[in-house]
């Protein structure tokens, strides 16, 4: 199984329960592993055969940075699926999402969330 990791994006979006998370914004955090088979770009040292760091990152910005959402979950499960339908060579994705000083009672980093999805689970 290879993967391609990508640590440690950061973005700025409205996710949240509450009034001023949706107001105010907050950055999140996104790590992500795409499994993919790599022999062919390594063999070929073509882009053509590989998935674009960059381009992921665009994609995951575009999802972060919109709509807000009630739920991380549901950031999470929408960048999986945009991943799978941008991406053809992806087979499956683990996506992790760490939200630094949620507005709840006690003192927290961060919590955060981890999804793994396959190909499939969008068919």
């Amino acid at each position: 199984m290879d993967k391609i990791l990508l640590n440690g994006l950061m973005f700025y979006g409205y996710h949240g329960l509450f009034p001023e998370e949706n107001k105010l914004g907050q950055r999140f955090t996104v790590d992500l592993e795409l499994i993919t088979d790599l022999k062919p770009s390594g063999r070929s040292d073509n882009m053509n055969d590989s998935i674009d760091y960059g381009q992921v990152y665009q994609v995951v910005q575009k999802v972060v940075e919109s709509e807000a959402r009630d739920l991380v979950e549901t950031v999470a499960e929408e960048v999986a699926q945009t991943l799978f339908e941008a991406f053809k060579k992806l087979d499956a994705v683990k996506v992790y999402i760490d939200k630094p000083g949620p507005p709840i009672p006690g003192y927290y980093k961060s919590v955060g969330i981890e999804i793994y999805r396959e190909r499939q689970d969008y068919v």
